[in-house]
Order: C-alpha cells, then structure tokens, then sequence
C-alpha cells in the first residue's frame, strides 16, 4: 500500500470481541503504532460502556499509540482522530456536503451520526502509557433507531447517505495516512491549528445544544471550544466550559 503511513503497523483479524480491548492486550509487545482492524467485532462498546452495533461490513478498528503523555493532552486526541475520520470519508465519497464533526467525538452526516470514536489508556503506577483510540463507522448500516437513547442524534449509514460502497480495509487505508498527518501536526505544533481546524468543521456552532452531564443538564449557545478541547457554552447564567457531556441538538 504506496500510501500508508511509515512506521504504523497494520493487523486485520477476522473476529474480536473489542478492537480497543485487543489493542491494549497486545499494547505491552507492541512498541510502535499499530492499527487494529476486525472484519467482525462481537462486544463493540461506545462512550459510558455504552453497546455499539457493529454489523459486519462496518468498519471497527483500533489505532495503538504509546504517547505517554498527561491525559488531558492524550484527550485531545479525540479532535486529532474526528479530522482524520472528516478526510477519510471525503476522500471516500469526493463529496463533504452535510458532513461535520459533533464534539466530543461523534462524526454526522447529513445530520445523522455516521461514526464515533472511543479513547481508552492503560498505564503503570498511575501514568498513561498505552492509548488506544477506538474507530467506529456505519459503512453499510446504521443502528435501529429504536436502541438509541431518547433525544439522541439519528443515526446514518455511508451507504444510504452517499450511495458509497467502501469496503472497511479500504476505508483504513484512506483513515491512517489522514491520521498520521494530523498526529503529525498536533505532536510538532500543539492544538491550536488542530482546534482551529476542527471548529471549521464543528456542527451546530453558534447554535443552541444542550449539554448532558452525569449531573445537569445545561443548555446554551456553543460558542466554541477552548484550549483544553472543553465545550464553552454561552447561558443565561454565564459562559460555561464543559469537559466532559453528551450533546443534544
């Protein structure tokens, strides 16, 4: 493959319960990056433990890093990850109409959430050495919207939406170059060009949402994201900045 990117692994296994749970199974023999892609996932999980539907011909895989950074920075690269997910599926489709990105780490199409990513670590004494960031795509089908949770964003499948018939070992060769080049970008420069480049493509800016914690509800205007990849919200009680929450339009 002339386009993968240098010095990233690639493993494709027929069947795996998780990709990130086998990610961080391997993550100690492991001492490069290393992508993990399952053509059958059997216990796909989401954000909160929540189950994720995964139909085979959808696309489930693992990128393994060993950053050993702080987790605030490794929690940013759930932005580094949503901008690589963006271009591979223009890059998929020639077409970005209807496409954005829903903070925290949700991809819409079309207003309907076309994939998500799940961050996981793994460390020693406390630290953070292994990070997997889990990928999970609607390539042909999209969950029965009955298994969502109420006020939930509809869900949407690359096929239905674009007509496109991407098989997901060609998708993960369009998702790792684009993911190299923004890790890239992030590791030489920080996030601030990676926060720029993501609020271009932020659904509902400027718009109202509302935002579900374990504790409240907080609804207001999503005037932007800040340095640390909070959500900042303009209430009538002042400006708020969210660190973690599901968001409802």
């Amino acid at each position: 493959m002339k386009d993968w990117p240098e010095g990233y692994g690639r493993r494709v296994l027929d069947e795996v319960d998780s990709t990130n749970a086998e990610a961080l199974r391997r993550a100690p023999e492991l001492r490069g990056p290393e992508w993990i892609l399952a053509r059958r996932q059997t216990a796909g999980r989401g954000r909160r433990g929540r189950a994720w539907a995964d139909p085979e011909g959808n696309f489930a895989a693992t990128l393994l890093l060993h950053p050993g950074e702080p987790p605030e920075r490794l929690a940013l690269r759930s932005f580094v990850a949503s901008l690589a997910l963006f271009d591979a599926v223009v890059a998929a489709t020639g077409r970005a109409a209807g496409l954005a990105l829903k903070w925290p780490n949700d991809v819409v199409l079309n207003g309907g959430k076309l994939a998500g990513i799940l961050l996981e670590s793994a460390g020693q004494g406390g630290r953070p050495v292994h990070l997997a960031i889990g990928f999970g795509v609607n390539l042909v089908a999209a969950p029965d919207p009955a298994t969502l949770e109420p006020g939930a964003v509809g869900a949407v499948s690359l096929m239905s939406a674009t007509g496109a018939d991407v098989a997901p070992e060609t998708f993960l060769s369009l998702l790792a170059p684009a993911y190299a080049r923004y890790e890239a970008q992030f590791t030489t420069y920080g996030f601030p060009p990676i926060r720029d480049a993501w609020l271009d493509r932020a659904a509902r800016l400027g718009e109202a949402v509302t935002a579900r914690t374990m504790t409240e509800e907080i609804t207001g205007t999503f005037d932007t994201v800040d340095a640390n990849g909070n959500l900042v919200l303009s209430t009538p009680q002042g400006r708020r900045a969210i660190p973690a929450a599901d968001i409802f339009f």
